[in-house]
């Protein structure tokens, strides 16, 4: 119950609107599917926009195929964006998706409209980001989309279009406080294997300080959430930017926590201290695994030591600390795992999530296991999440693993607060030996 406003919806209608171009937002978050297909059925709209991800795809197929079964919407032209659909460009035009929107949508999708509104369909193949099939059924790229090069010039996420009261109320009611997400960059200059770079590329662009501390007061009057959740990929990439958005958080006298993502090479005692000036409450700084050598395989080009002492300083400013771990990369053993053991207890992060290792297509870690995957579920009713590939050891392995991390790792800080053995410590160490012996008999069946 952490909702999320969809922003990527939100900044293509508003820069559409600011065009001319007049749009209505269904927003699925709180709705049950067949609310939607009623709402379709009911407008019969001439376009459909929908945003597809790795967590939504197999309900936009369902999607497609309901509006497809609708004879009163057969002119209704059925348009996809978001990060899924490059690399799976011909799995969705072969289930009756009508274009897709390659990379970064406001323009791309503007232009398409225009042409299709026009009735000169032949202008398509000159608009650049695109992917449909020809009069042949043949898939058909035009030219890559160039990126907007100042993000300035973007109009903001037409959050009106939404009932935004809605998931600041779920918020509250089931954590105390509500949060709302806002964006300041576009990219990221680094090349993790596992990330994926299907909508904004390996780039970075950033907003201005000023424009970005001018929506904060605007959501500040208007909806009043408690803190702000910074969607960039690394908050703390350009030092310039960081000092310039302190001083612009200073000078329009704003108190308005939030929580970022960054990477401890680009953080110092100076970084951690403008974070803490300009309302910082929480910083996840990404890691992925405690053992190095898993690090340098992931092409994360970071020092573990760091990680650890950059969480560390973090705490010691009165700034929680997070991190992410990801476990059953290829080539980790389980003297990496207690690594990551090791690594998690010695930095003692608020908070950390763990994943198990998943090939998204597109991906350098997806070519790199491509070979090798053992798995090859149906496309239509799966994700890059179900594929599996060889690893150490099998993949139930690494479900254990988990359970023996979170535990060993809540042992150890109940120890901390608790010296000696406490009823829930004994609860914790009880789950994390009995996790290790089910990874002992797995690892050596």
């Amino acid at each position: 119950m952490r909702p999320y406003p969809p922003l990527g919806i939100l900044y293509i209608s508003a820069f559409l609107e600011e065009n001319g171009l007049e749009n209505t937002v269904f927003d699925t978050t709180f709705s049950e599917p067949e609310s939607l297909y009623d709402f379709i059925t009911a407008h019969k709209p001439a376009y459909l926009l929908v945003y597809v991800n790795l967590m939504t795809k197999i309900n936009v197929l369902r999607l497609i195929r309901f509006v497809r079964s609708q004879p009163e919407l057969n002119s209704t032209r059925i348009i996809l964006g978001g990060p899924e659909v490059k690399y799976h460009a011909a799995g969705f035009l072969e289930n009756q998706a009508d274009f897709l929107v390659i990379g970064e949508g406001e323009m791309t999708t503007w232009e398409l409209l225009q042409a299709l509104e026009s009735g000169a369909e032949e202008k398509i193949h000159g608009v650049q980001g695109l992917a449909f099939r020809d009069a042949g059924g043949k898939v058909v790229f035009t030219e890559e989309r160039t990126k907007v090069r100042d993000i300035d010039v973007l109009p903001l996420p037409n959050r009106k279009k939404i009932d935004l009261q809605k998931y600041l109320d779920t918020w509250r009611n089931h954590h105390g406080k509500n949060t709302l997400s806002v964006s300041t960059m576009r990219g990221c200059p680094y090349t993790c294997k596992w990330c994926s770079r299907a909508v904004y590329g390996l780039s970075y662009r950033r907003r201005s300080p000023r424009l970005v501390v001018e929506e904060l007061l605007y959501l500040q009057k208007t909806w009043q959430p408690d803190s702000i959740w910074f969607v960039d990929d690394v908050f703390t990439v350009s030092h310039k930017w960081l000092t310039d958005f302190r001083d612009a958080v200073l000078a329009h006298n704003l108190h308005l926590p939030y929580e970022c993502i960054t990477r401890a090479d680009r953080m110092n005692e100076a970084v951690i201290q403008l974070l803490k000036e300009s309302g910082c409450f929480r910083v996840w700084i990404g890691a992925e695994s405690g053992s190095q050598k898993v690090i340098d395989q992931m092409d994360r080009r970071v020092d573990v030591n760091q990680v650890r002492e950059m969480i560390v300083l973090a705490r010691k400013y009165g700034i929680e600390a997070g991190t992410f771990i990801m476990l059953g990369y290829p080539g980790e053993t389980e003297a990496d795992i207690e690594e990551t053991i090791h690594h998690l207890k010695t930095a003692n992060p608020d908070h950390f999530t763990i994943t198990i290792a998943y090939p998204i297509k597109g991906t350098d870690l997806y070519r790199e296991v491509e070979s090798t995957q053992i798995t090859q579920p149906n496309w239509t009713e799966s994700t890059d999440r179900d594929i599996d590939f060889v690893r150490t050891y099998p993949r139930k392995y690494y479900n254990w693993a988990v359970r023996r991390v979170v535990n060993e790792v809540n042992f150890h800080k109940n120890r901390l607060i608790h010296p000696g053995y406490s009823f829930a410590g004994l609860g914790f160490k009880t789950r994390s030996v009995v996790a290790k012996a089910v990874m002992w008999w797995i690892r050596t069946r």
